[in-house]
């Protein structure tokens, strides 16, 4: 009897990278879908925006690099990237303001190092972090999360001021405006309580009212954000398209530490469920911080990854100057995971471990 002999890999699956990306992009979408619902269209046309952005110039990298342009759009990397970083900006900033956010995240943060599968750090997150230290006023400039229904811009409304900005003086003077006059600039609710506590850190009461007035908001709006990206998380751990290993290890050290400091300090750290279901958690923990190209590649490694991504991020919603950490929390581990890798991969059978 003659035996076929094949070579290595022996197992074979249909996660192959375009798979993989379209099943992220579905997931998203419940998400992304609650965000128009509560801050209008202009979510929707920022990630229209980037994503053009990044079509013309992943297209025009590739051409330049001699890559096959067709074939290599299709592994769809490049619309994730605008989706990310679409939907982590305000709705309404100027349409520079993204465009130059994904052609950092393109041109710096991918193809810089040699493209999809060699890129250190995470590219939408590297976008994002250059826009929010480059343009901290465009960066911040939230819609309101209470009474959305008086304010909401319509579609061409939003497209007017997205593209022509100083169209927003003339939009907030309309009558349907006028309730919420200073909508177009509010702060979300971290970045209220985080100017409360810098500001008034001897009126302790102050910071504990806004804890107290900003966790309705957080429950009702930012909140239905978070759980619908969480239902999409749910989806891409049942379809095994992510490792359970990040999105638990971030959600569990987010929750053990907010836990333990708002218990030592209750007027001045938020708890837990304001740090679970507002700013970009959920969108964090199953979406941003599970890369596969820039997350930890073994399983030990994946947990301390995500433990250090939880533990940053409550640190600087605690204690830094910007209201949310995970962009930073996310690309200060990506550089910790050669080390991660290097101590944490497993014993290779048929060698002996070095004494």
């Amino acid at each position: 009897m003659g035996f076929h002999i094949v070579s290595s890999p022996y197992i074979h699956n249909d996660n192959r990278t375009n798979r993989i990306m379209l099943l992220v992009l579905l997931a998203a979408l419940p998400g992304i879908i609650a965000q128009i619902y509560f801050f209008g269209w202009g979510t929707l046309i920022q990630i229209l925006i980037a994503s053009s952005v990044a079509l013309i110039t992943e297209s025009f990298i590739l051409y330049l690099r001699k890559y096959p342009v067709y074939e290599t759009l299709k592994d769809y990397s490049a619309i994730l990237t605008a989706l990310l970083l679409g939907a982590s900006i305000p709705s309404l900033a100027p349409w520079w303001v993204i465009s130059i956010g994904t052609l950092g995240a393109i041109i710096i943060a991918k193809h810089l190092y040699g493209g999809l599968g060699q890129n250190p750090f995470n590219p939408a997150m590297i976008g994002y972090v250059m826009l929010l230290i480059s343009f901290p006023i465009q960066m911040t400039n939230w819609l309101p999360l209470n009474n959305l229904d008086h304010i909401k811009p319509t579609f061409i409304e939003s497209l007017d001021v997205i593209f022509h900005p100083n169209s927003l003086d003339q939009l907030i003077t309309m009558p349907q405006f006028q309730p919420k006059i200073d909508g177009f600039s509010q702060a979300t609710p971290l970045d209220n309580f985080k100017t409360n506590r810098h500001f008034l850190p001897i009126q302790k009461q102050i910071a504990t009212q806004s804890i107290h007035k900003n966790r309705i908001s957080i429950n009702l709006e930012s909140g239905w954000i978070n759980i619908s990206f969480l239902f999409g998380g749910l989806f891409l751990l049942i379809t095994r398209t992510i490792y359970w290993h990040i999105p638990l290890g971030f959600i569990g050290s987010l929750t053990l530490f907010s836990t333990l400091g708002h218990l030592y300090d209750p007027e001045m750290l938020l708890p837990p469920m304001i740090h679970l279901f507002s700013g970009a958690t959920m969108l964090g923990a199953f979406f941003i911080a599970t890369d596969p190209v820039t997350a930890s590649t073994t399983n030990y490694g994946r947990l301390i990854y995500a433990i250090l991504i939880g533990l940053i991020t409550w640190l600087i919603r605690s204690y830094g100057g910007y209201p949310d950490g995970i962009a930073f929390a996310v690309l200060l581990a990506n550089i910790c995971v050669p080390l991660l890798d290097y101590y944490t991969k497993p014993h290779t059978f048929g060698y002996s471990q070095r004494k």
